[in-house]
């Protein structure tokens, strides 16, 4: 990747953590931590490797996501948002009465939504169902899920996993945000998954694991990879840092789902805009 070029992503991915902390304030209530460990893999997905079109957000042939962890929605309705699918004004109606950006994403409201989620476990499912209706019509999108490391607690994923290899979606790829924290604490002490990597390969998966899932040129190698992945589906396992960019949410389960105070949310602001700047300084 361009130096240029890196630098305008990483740019990218300071206003999402940006948009997800203004969001959540508006609202004073909302889920950042789980929106900023997956800022970079929102900004990769609607900067790069999706092929949509703001100004036909149901064109039959562009690519489709799938929010499965849908609380994380602040980071989805940012990168929509930078994209061109709706105004930033609207990012300020986070939650409010009336508002199209309700804390979880609606495909009937919001422009650029594929899939109205809500429950853990239930995105992954609607996803297969889009990429098995893309083989069985010879379409050529791609579809991505983006999931939680938590949620796949979830029996449902593993179905839909089990349904995916055995109708070799090759065409479908998804993230598991592996941040290691959900509601109740460390994914370890409430449930362990691992070792994720070989349970999903015993599932029928290539799995691409992703060491640094906060690093572009890391998620530019995994899914340059992903896309050449024939007769299986593609699971990358990015190794996040929950409310990664500001100091007081990273590693920390209580911010899972809670809304930063007026002097929080000025610290946070003020760490991003910092942020911000050593990219532009710097690159």
């Amino acid at each position: 990747m361009e130096k240029q070029e890196l630098k305008r992503l990483k740019l990218a991915a300071c206003q999402l953590r940006m948009d997800v902390v203004t969001q959540v304030h508006a609202a004073r209530s909302g889920h950042p931590g789980g929106a900023l460990s997956s800022a970079e893999i929102f900004t990769w997905l609607y900067q790069k490797e999706l092929r949509v079109d703001p100004a036909q957000p149901k064109a039959p042939g562009r690519d489709r996501l799938v929010l499965s962890k849908g609380h994380s929605s602040p980071g989805y309705y940012s990168a929509l948002c930078r994209r061109g699918f709706f105004a930033p004004e609207l990012l300020t109606t986070f939650r409010a009465p009336g508002s199209i950006l309700q804390g979880h994403p609606d495909m009937k409201k919001v422009p650029g939504v594929d899939m109205t989620t809500g429950s853990l476990g239930q995105g992954v499912s609607a996803a297969c169902g889009m990429a098995l209706s893309a083989k069985l019509f010879g379409d050529d999108y791609r579809v991505y899920a983006l999931l939680g490391d938590g949620e796949v607690e979830e029996g449902q994923v593993w179905e839909a996993a089990m349904f995916a290899a055995h109708k070799k979606l090759d065409n479908m790829c998804w993230i598991v945000d592996c941040n290691g924290l959900q509601i109740d604490g460390r994914v370890e002490d409430v449930a362990g998954i691992e070792p994720l990597d070989k349970k999903f390969e015993g599932f029928g998966f290539e799995v691409i694991k992703v060491a640094d899932g906060n690093d572009l040129e890391q998620l530019e190698e995994a899914f340059n990879k992903a896309r050449a992945v024939t007769g299986k589906p593609t699971v990358l396992l990015a190794k996040t840092v929950k409310g990664k960019g500001v100091s007081y949410m990273e590693d920390q389960a209580g911010w899972h789902g809670a809304a930063p105070n007026d002097e929080q949310y000025e610290q946070a602001m003020s760490e991003l805009r910092a942020a911000m700047q050593e990219v532009e300084n710097n690159g």
